[in-house]
């Protein structure tokens, strides 16, 4: 199938059992995933999750304002239970940068629900919502950390080199970049799987 076909499967506001078992599924696994890598392996590809993924396709296949809820509520569980697992208090200020960012990733999800759209408009999408992410939050970074020079080399510094003793911020962007992808062409193959079976099901009834 060429990646710009339309699929079926991606209809708007689809209300069957397979695309909303799916949506839940992305929504449980993002907050697992999330929370055991930084428990298992904190220090390995950081920034490599599927919870961005899940925000967007979340949008694509919930139907109506669960599209929204369900995205921006795994975000907040996560957070607070990475919280609770680093014995922190919770880091609202971070969520003014992070919060908006899935927000819009849902808002992406939600303008491609709206027509028939193929693999590559999702993965389009998910490649979109993540550059947002990472230039919104290293922005951020760069506001709020004063070892950054407030000029535009020290922004410059936050997309790149990032600040010494620590790995070159652009290694957390190939992260995104490689989770969000990998994660969204999953989650599409698995609501195509899954409607596919239902759909068979149903004739054999």
């Amino acid at each position: 199938m060429s990646p710009n076909k339309s699929l079926s499967f991606l209809t708007p506001l689809k209300n069957s059992s397979p695309a909303l078992a799916v949506a839940i599924l992305m929504m449980g696994f993002g907050i697992f995933f999330r929370v055991i890598r930084a428990d298992l392996a904190p220090e390995t590809l950081p920034n490599f999750s599927p919870l961005m993924a899940a925000a967007l396709c979340g949008a694509v296949f919930i139907p109506g304002w669960l599209g929204l809820a369900l995205p921006v509520s795994s975000l907040l569980i996560s957070d607070v239970l990475l919280s609770l697992h680093d014995g922190a208090a919770m880091n609202f200020s971070q969520l003014l940068w992070t919060l908006p960012c899935y927000l819009i990733a849902v808002a992406i999800g939600w303008s491609l629900r709206s027509r028939q759209v193929g693999l590559w408009q999702i993965l389009c999408g998910t490649f979109a919502a993540s550059v947002i992410f990472y230039v919104v939050t290293n922005t951020g970074s760069w506001l709020c950390l004063t070892a950054y020079t407030q000029t535009p080399a020290g922004w410059i510094q936050s997309m790149t080199t990032g600040l010494p003793g620590f790995p070159p911020t652009w290694t957390f962007l190939r992260n995104s970049l490689t989770g969000d992808l990998l994660f969204a062409a999953l989650f599409v193959l698995l609501e195509k799987t899954l409607s596919a079976k239902a759909s068979q099901e149903k004739v054999a009834a």
